[in-house]
């Protein structure tokens, strides 16, 4: 029951930072699979490189992570990868959903090949926890 509460407690704290404490804007679709990274590796031969958008990724694949920590213990069992990696695109699609409809903030795949990614490190994570733990 405890990490339930943490799992919903967190999901609404994704959901507020990312789609509800956002100003209104235009409506913004970046549709093209790892455009950040193109321009991530296209500005380290610049003056300038795109430190803050590598740091966005980054960023991008922690902050779902401790959802996928979560969710094995909310069931208290593993949870397959194929199952955990749908999830994690489930509510990142849904984030991302939510802000190109709502016009807060940037519909962008990368971000759901992201936060995707950072679910299902939490997922495999907490399986081997798991594993380690039945073998002991």
């Amino acid at each position: 029951m405890f990490f339930c509460i943490l799992f919903i407690i967190y999901l609404l704290h994704v959901y507020g930072s990312t789609v509800f404490s956002r100003l209104p804007s235009k409506r913004i679709c970046k549709l093209e699979v790892f455009w950040s990274w193109k321009e991530i590796l296209n500005s380290m031969n610049t003056t300038y490189p795109k430190y803050e958008l590598f740091l966005e990724n980054i960023l991008n694949v922690i902050m779902l992570l401790p959802l996928g920590i979560f969710l094995p213990l909310v069931y208290g069992k593993k949870i397959d990868w194929k199952v955990g990696l749908l999830i994690g695109f489930c509510i990142s699609f849904s984030i991302e959903l939510m802000q190109l409809v709502l016009c807060r903030g940037m519909f962008d795949v990368d971000d759901i090949i992201h936060n995707s990614l950072g679910f299902l490190i939490g997922i495999v994570i907490t399986n081997k926890v798991l594993l380690m733990n039945k073998i002991n």
